[in-house]
């Protein structure tokens, strides 16, 4: 029996920027802060976070820095050519990156655990079912 690591594959809309993450996601979610409903152009952005160890980027990005909710930088990689946002992190400076849930070759994947921030949800962006809400940034240990 196969007991290969689950394995998550994705990109931006045209292909130059890929990536290629192993294992369980750290966590994932909806953040529906300002900030990522800015940069998505929606009411949340889904999110999976991995360790850097185990994702790997292909492509060039344009790497855009904005202050997050939590209070840090928000640091969010797009394509150069197409400009689809596809993961949040410095690339080698980073221990975990952010992988957008919206970029997966099989979205079936994603499941999200977790809302966060949402304070600042507008009232036409509904939280699914089953989610454990947060106003902010949940505990480590959440």
């Amino acid at each position: 029996m196969d007991q290969s690591p689950i394995r998550y594959t994705g990109g931006c809309l045209c292909g130059a920027v890929r990536y290629e993450a192993s294992g369980e996601p750290l966590y994932a979610g909806h953040c529906y802060c300002a900030d990522c409903r800015k940069a998505s152009g929606s009411g949340f952005i889904p999110f999976m976070g991995f360790a850097a160890s185990a994702v790997r980027f292909t492509g060039e990005t344009l790497t855009f820095s904005s202050p997050a909710a939590s209070g840090d930088q928000a640091l969010r990689n797009s394509c150069l050519v197409c400009g689809g946002l596809v993961f949040g992190g410095e690339v080698g400076k980073h221990a975990w990156h952010t992988i957008y849930a919206g970029s997966l070759d099989d979205p079936s994947l994603f499941q999200p655990k977790v809302a966060i921030f949402t304070r600042g949800k507008p009232d036409w962006a509904q939280i699914p079912e089953g989610l454990t809400a947060f106003e902010g940034m949940p505990p480590a240990d959440a």
